[in-house]
């Protein structure tokens, strides 16, 4: 009889009340919260500024790929555009594959 302890039971749930079980779902809802600001809203901002910069691609703007290719826009098509990335050599990439708009005369400085 030495080695066993005593075996207490349990408060009833209904002693806690509403306010226990609402303090048991704080840190859970906090983390979600946290998250939201943190990862969520940051991406979707990033997404956002993709989009209006793939919607605003015109001829004439200098672009980086996903490759690593640097480019003078030539043609731009619904999903397709073309980069003419020496004189002469024009390579057709998607939209989505556009990650950079340079400003005027980047690529003459390089």
């Amino acid at each position: 009889m030495l080695f066993i302890s005593n075996a207490y039971a349990q408060a009833p749930t209904e002693a806690l009340g509403l306010g226990g079980n609402l303090t048991s779902f704080l840190p859970l809802v906090l983390m979600f919260v946290v998250m939201y600001f943190l990862m969520i809203r940051p991406q979707q901002k990033r997404a956002k500024e993709q989009r209006a910069m793939m919607d605003a691609l015109a001829k004439g703007d200098e672009v980086v790929t996903a490759g690593g290719l640097l480019g003078r826009v030539v043609k731009v098509v619904d999903t397709y555009v073309t980069i003419e990335v020496a004189s002469g050599t024009e390579v057709l990439v998607q939209k989505s594959s556009i990650t950079t708009l340079l400003p005027k005369g980047t690529l003459k400085a390089l």
